[in-house]
């Protein structure tokens, strides 16, 4: 099996399979399965008694499965991870991998309206079954909400401007596109940073649509709930909202950073650290793979 790299180039590869500590009988699930390539490894360092379960909501994920007895693909958004596997009687797991955020494939595509570069209708779906899209954010959701997805998801100071230039603007004509967007709040993007305030603006927007962060706290109380003792949870992240929940998860059981102890003053959390500091990609993998660089990798063992 050749990795997709088409689809998506894997980022910190040897690093999350290391992290995974695969046993050859063990049970795994991939739950950003994309164009395969950090499953395909996971399968290949099984025994025909391990088994691999992958999640993936977007469709064209799916054209890159393959056919095996101890292979599963799951329809689905991992935020169903445990209902979906209680269906095939799995209620225990070995380890678990998580490469957020959006895959090469869906930034390439134009009409999935992720990039900043192409001109596309304003989408933004992982899963394009949902019902809510970018275009319903930009043109139908109130002002001080967008002001909230701009300030918290885009960390972005002039959240409240934006926010009452988009409504004055759709009240003349619905914005469509991702240009026409970009071009709405052009007067607000910094001299010569101009790329990272809009990849700023966009992250906002597809992290509503998709309810990225709330689905993500979901998932790892989901995972941490199902892995066996000293099983792994690998977990790959691309920005700091993403990065901080992960971090403050796997440090002190909670998302907000706060910590519970029990009688005798021991921390309450279901996750030790492997890595006490997140991995990040070094100067030739960046060199190679630019999206890579600001990917945090993440790893912990179940208590």
């Amino acid at each position: 099996m050749e990795n997709n790299t088409v689809y998506h180039i894997p980022v910190l590869f040897n690093e999350c399979l290391e992290g995974l500590n695969i046993k050859p009988d063990g049970i795994y699930v991939d739950v950003t399965f994309g164009g395969g390539g950090h499953s395909k490894a996971i399968f290949n360092a099984l025994s025909n008694k391990g088994k691999l379960f992958v999640f993936d909501q977007d469709e064209a994920a799916e054209q890159n499965v393959w056919k095996a007895p101890n292979f599963q693909f799951i329809s689905a958004n991992f935020s169903y991870l445990k209902n979906h596997l209680k269906l095939y009687n799995i209620s225990a797991i070995d380890g678990l991998i998580a490469d957020l955020g959006v895959s090469s494939y869906q930034f390439d595509e134009p009409n999935r309206g992720f990039s900043i570069r192409e001109n596309a209708r304003l989408d933004m779906r992982m899963n394009q079954k949902a019902k809510l899209s970018a275009y319903d954010v930009v043109n139908h959701y109130e002002e001080e909400k967008l002001v909230s997805i701009f300030k918290h998801y885009g960390e972005l100071s002039a959240s409240r401007a934006m926010a009452a230039t988009i409504v004055s603007k759709r009240a003349v004509n619905p914005i469509l596109t991702t240009l026409e967007l970009i071009e709405v709040l052009r007067r607000f993007a910094p001299k010569f940073k101009d790329h990272k305030f809009f990849a700023q603006v966009f992250q906002a927007i597809r992290i509503e649509v998709n309810q990225e962060l709330e689905v993500l706290k979901s998932m790892l109380q989901q995972a941490a709930d199902l892995l066996k003792p000293q099983g792994r949870l690998v977990v790959m992240s691309y920005h700091s909202l993403e990065d901080r929940l992960v971090k403050n998860f796997m440090k002190r059981g909670s998302f907000d950073g706060s910590i519970k102890k029990d009688f005798f003053g021991n921390l309450l959390k279901p996750l030790d650290e492997v890595t006490r500091h997140p991995i990040v990609p070094d100067d030739k993998e960046i060199e190679r793979n630019s999206r890579s660089r600001s990917a945090k990798l993440r790893i912990a063992s179940k208590i």
